[in-house]
């Protein structure tokens, strides 16, 4: 049996511990360079000969010091030297914790994002901390929030529960933009009635042919388990990896199937890439 010093001593050092894998989270992870992780994946369902090159940026949370607008045009510029043939936007633009020394604000990060260039274009969805973020959004329960505003203005589209058909060499494919899963936080007082997110899986989808390939772009990782096999690969971002992984594991996931979804490259009935994100935001995603 654990004395009560002991136990004192061990709940001492697992304070310090978490303190530790805060600030490392929060400061070594936050100042160093992007890193770059490549994927070379075969999706089922997906065209004979298509080859494409594709270039995915997930959360930034933009904010002073640690997502700066300079930090941000140098990611832009990394991310067009990659040479790919499309980018793409996973949400989660606006600083997701109060950790910050000053906002910046949409009109900036923004027009930083404006500088990316591909030649089948740059598109986005939008993230639960560009909803949260959004006070009135929030208040009346009615979106757009002012983050699709701000990427509207400088010429990115973003796609709530839409999709657009592109192709390469004439070879056709979709890309679906699945509204946010978690918009709203829940408020059972004022909004009763209200659905946390706008999300609609099916309908999205229903804009795409049967027979035609589509890459799903949906911020949070969860709605796996509910896409249908014929969507060729998901691409999510919100979890961070965990924000620290240890070993290949995070002790805290924003998701509600820990680990499974947490990072990198899950096959299961399709396949689906996590991004670890750029930035830092709260515990919870």
């Amino acid at each position: 049996m654990i004395s009560r010093r002991g136990f004192f001593r061990f709940v001492r050092a697992a304070a310090i511990s978490s303190l530790g894998i805060a600030a490392y989270g929060f400061g070594f992870e936050n100042f160093r360079q992007p890193n770059i992780t490549r994927y070379q994946v075969k999706p089922k369902l997906w065209p004979d000969g298509l080859e494409l090159k594709i270039a995915v940026v997930a959360d930034i949370h933009a904010c002073n010091p640690w997502m700066t607008v300079s930090r941000v045009r140098s990611i832009v510029e990394t991310t067009n030297g990659l040479g790919t043939d499309l980018i793409l936007l996973l949400g989660d633009y606006s600083a997701g914790h109060k950790f910050v020394h000053s906002p910046v604000s949409s009109n900036e990060w923004s027009a930083a994002l404006a500088g990316l260039k591909a030649p089948l274009g740059v598109h986005a969805i939008l993230g639960n901390h560009d909803w949260w973020d959004d006070k009135a959004v929030q208040e009346t329960g009615i979106g757009p929030p002012y983050g699709r505003g701000a990427l509207d203005r400088v010429g990115i589209p973003v796609y709530e529960n839409e999709a657009v058909r592109l192709s390469k060499e004439g070879k056709p494919f979709w890309l679906a933009g699945l509204g946010d899963q978690l918009a709203f936080w829940p408020t059972r007082r004022r909004f009763p009635q209200r659905r946390v997110g706008v999300d609609n899986l099916m309908g999205t989808l229903a804009n795409v042919p049967d027979e035609e390939a589509v890459i799903l772009l949906a911020h949070e990782p969860d709605v796996l388990p509910r896409v249908p096999e014929r969507v060729s690969l998901v691409l999510s971002g919100h979890t961070h990896g965990g924000q620290v992984r240890l070993f290949g594991w995070s002790p805290v996931v924003p998701s509600r199937y820990g680990n499974r979804f947490a990072y990198g490259h899950v096959r299961e009935q399709c396949d689906m890439i996590v991004s670890g994100g750029l930035g830092c935001s709260i515990v919870l995603g």
